[in-house]
């Protein structure tokens, strides 16, 4: 029953009590709490009590937690009762309810503002529940803002954008989310502002915004003296963005830079970089064998790079045999478990290609299947210039082979269709 038919907490105990059918010296003795304390309660004597004397009544009593919690919400302004009223909120998943003792806390008139923002701020990023970190994250940020609190508007939002470019679907969205951040990166400590700028490169590559990338990636650079992972891979996504540019001088030149990292994949991806601009330039005599040497000598999570370099190389120069003996070879660089946008991209690539191949040859169906493929991994990433590539494709291999568009072909990809949208809208 809600508890806006009754005046005090005590009321609302009585009631429980009383449909119970418990008496208060029952109530004690199951409860712990003394029988003066809780007829106190009941008679509103005690207005204001303490939540951990109230929660083992309600345990007794069978009283909803979320009920007691917004009880106490409307009573109390005390930061740590409504800090533990959060964490009992939290443990409940919910995100409604946590929000709205997160915005009392801050409104609580007991403490400064920046130190209850400060304390929020902190719990916030102790929680591993994303879904309700975005949630308390936004109650910091709106109140940041109205607050003019800039560095709890700046570190909120950071956080912010770090939960959601994870999520694939949702990659431009929350780009928009990091190009905020920029206006308040200065109210970020060092090593935020270096794992902002890193992380907003590798974003801006992932949506192939390569002058952004590269702005990003040189913002980050001086602020970072170490040579850590991350660092590595925006310098990476920053070379590669110069090659995307059609800048072959400047991606040789941080190349030179590029290859002198320590991780594994740094000698893989120099390899493979020198040799696709090689390619670029036409000059297959030397890329072919170069890619050929990084495909047996590379592990498999960098072949799906090379595979797909090689294969375009093989399309310019027509070379069919060498087409299909690479795709005998698929398992050894098909990546099993993707994990960045970039990835999906080429393996629908491949999938695409192998399609182009298979209808060339006159294995209309099988190059069908491959297309509906590749149209599904760039329908993981809602990489909306690479699906509609494909469907020209797909389209053009009917006109060229003077074939009416079947029936089933249609259904599966409106099935894909459906299935990247629905995908979108969550």
């Amino acid at each position: 029953m809600s508890t806006l038919h009754f005046t005090t907490i005590g009321e609302v105990i009585k009631k429980y009590r009383e449909q119970a059918g418990l008496t208060i010296s029952k109530l004690a003795e199951l409860s712990g709490i003394s029988k003066g304390a809780i007829s106190k309660i009941e008679r509103g004597e005690t207005e204001r009590p303490e939540f951990n004397t109230i929660k083992p009544i309600a345990k007794v009593l069978d009283m909803p937690k979320q009920e007691l919690i917004e009880h106490y919400v409307e009573i109390h302004q005390r930061p740590d009762v409504l800090m533990e009223l959060l964490k009992e909120s939290v443990e409940l998943s919910n995100v409604s309810l946590a929000s709205k003792v997160a915005l009392r806390f801050l409104q609580s008139n007991y403490e400064e503002s920046h130190t209850l923002a400060e304390q929020l701020y902190h719990y916030v990023t102790s929680l591993t529940d994303t879904d309700i970190q975005l949630s308390l994250y936004e109650v910091v940020i709106k109140y940041a803002r109205q607050r003019g609190m800039q560095t709890f508007l700046a570190k909120g939002l950071l956080q912010k954008y770090l939960i959601e470019r994870l999520d694939l679907k949702r990659l431009d969205e929350s780009f928009k989310v990091g190009e905020e951040i920029l206006h308040y990166a200065d109210f970020l400590s060092l090593e935020e502002k270096i794992t902002f700028y890193f992380r907003m490169a590798l974003h801006a590559h992932n949506t192939k915004r390569y002058v952004e990338c590269i702005e990003l990636c040189k913002a980050g650079l001086p602020l970072e003296t170490a040579d850590t992972e991350l660092k590595a891979r925006a310098y990476l996504a920053m070379v590669n963005s110069y090659y995307f540019l059609n800048n072959f001088e400047a991606v040789e030149k941080h190349l030179d830079i590029f290859e002198k990292f320590t991780y594994d994949f740094v000698s893989d991806a120099t390899k493979t970089t020198r040799g696709i601009v090689k390619a670029k330039m036409k000059q297959f005599d030397l890329a072919i064998p170069l890619l050929r040497q990084c495909l047996d000598e590379f592990g498999k999570d960098n072949k799906i790079y090379v595979a797909t370099e090689l294969l375009e190389i093989y399309f310019q120069t027509e070379d069919m045999d060498s087409i299909a003996q690479l795709l005998t070879r698929e398992q050894e660089f098909l990546p099993v478990n993707p994990q960045t946008p970039y990835m999906h991209i080429l393996i629908g690539l491949y999938y695409q290609f192998k399609g182009n191949f298979l209808t060339r040859i006159g294995h209309f169906d099988d190059g069908m299947s491959s297309y509906i493929t590749s149209l599904r991994c760039y329908g993981n990433v809602y990489a909306l210039e690479e699906i509609t590539k494909c469907m020209e494709d797909i389209f053009s291999s009917f006109a060229n082979h003077s074939r009416p568009i079947d029936l089933h072909f249609v259904a599966m990809m409106y099935e894909v269709y459906n299935s990247i949208v629905g995908k979108k809208r969550k």
